[in-house]
Order: structure tokens, then C-alpha cells, then sequence
């Protein structure tokens, strides 16, 4: 049975992904929060006593694990890292779309906005991307690709997947994705 007191913290952490990804941590509020949220004023630091950057925290936690479980998802169903690549590239394209390109990555606004003057946020978002790409890894040593190879080019997919959703976001556009395809294709020696 659910509790009145977690349906509104869920409302909570819904409300600041949502916000946070489209809009930045210094572009959200905590009043819209909690309007978008619809919870009282004072439910916010009930749940969140450590109050916008826990509450940003944990809706970045929340997001970060949403994608790690797409991607090891997508990885079933794939018979090698290139198809995974362009399964990524598709959903997170085709999310980014159908936001109105309000949505892209849920983590990197903040990574850029805070990595540099907030440690505990930054952590956050390091081990979002750190999950990310071990399970892009654990594809390349599926395929055949030594550890150490692995993790190298996991790192240049992640940044090629992230840089690919920037361009695109900013474009308003699926070009960079298809680009990263391309790249993507290239990089795996496909």
C-alpha cells in the first residue's frame, strides 16, 4: 500500500526531472516544483530537507537509472554494440522529439551547470555517466573487445551519444543524431 506521504515525494522528484531536464538547475525553481508537483509548500522540505540540491539529486539519481536501464534493456535485444548504439540514438532521439526538444540527456544540463562549483551534484551526475558506460563496456567485452579496449571506446560512444543529444537539442534537429550513427558505425570498424 502506498502512503499519501511517498505518492507526493515521487510527485516531488517527477516534478524536478522533469523541470531540471528542460530548464537547467538554475532555471528551476523550487515554486514551480512544488506547483508542478501539486504538493504543499511545506511537503518540499519534509521530503528534501537538504532541499534543492537533494531533491535535484535524487531526480537525478531517479534519471540516471531510468537510461542505465534502457540501455542494458536495448542490450538484450541487439546482436552487437553498433545495433545498441542506434537503439540509444533512436529512443533517446525519438524522447527528445516527442518533448518538444525540452528533453535530451537528464543529466548533462546539470553536469554543465554545476560540475565545477558543487561537489555533491557532480558526484551525482559522474556516477550516472560512469554507470552508462560500464553497461556500454560490458556490450564491447560481449563482443569480443578486450577490458581495458572496452572501457576506451565506451568513453568515446558516451561522449559521441552525448554530444550527438547537445547538437540536437540545440538544433532542434536529428541531423547530429544521424551523424553519430554514422560515426558511431565507424569507430566500432562496422
Amino acid at each position: 500500500m502506498v502512503v499519501k506521504g511517498d505518492q507526493t515525494r515521487t510527485r516531488l522528484i517527477d516534478a524536478a526531472r522533469t523541470l531540471v531536464e528542460a530548464r537547467g538547475y538554475f532555471g528551476t525553481g523550487l515554486n514551480e516544483v512544488i506547483e508542478a508537483g501539486r504538493a504543499p509548500r511545506g511537503s518540499l522540505y519534509h521530503h528534501f530537507p537538504g532541499g534543492k540540491d537533494q531533491l535535484t539529486a535524487e531526480a537525478l539519481v531517479v534519471s540516471a537509472r531510468e537510461i542505465d536501464a534502457l540501455i542494458r534493456s536495448l542490450a538484450e535485444g541487439v546482436t552487437d554494440t553498433r545495433e545498441l548504439i542506434e537503439a540509444v540514438l533512436d529512443a533517446l532521439a525519438d524522447r527528445m522529439e516527442e518533448a518538444g526538444y525540452a528533453k535530451g540527456c537528464p543529466i548533462a544540463t546539470v553536469a554543465l551547470e554545476v560540475a565545477a562549483t558543487n561537489a555533491s551534484l557532480q558526484q551525482v551526475c559522474a556516477e550516472a555517466y560512469d554507470g552508462w558506460e560500464r553497461a556500454l563496456a560490458d556490450r564491447l567485452v560481449a563482443d569480443g573487445h578486450g577490458r581495458d579496449h572496452a572501457e576506451d571506446l565506451a568513453c568515446s560512444l558516451l561522449a559521441l551519444v552525448e554530444g550527438a543529444l547537445v547538437l540536437a537539442r540545440a538544433r532542434r534537429s536529428r541531423v547530429p543524431i544521424e551523424r553519430a550513427r554514422r560515426s558511431a558505425a565507424v569507430l566500432l570498424g562496422a
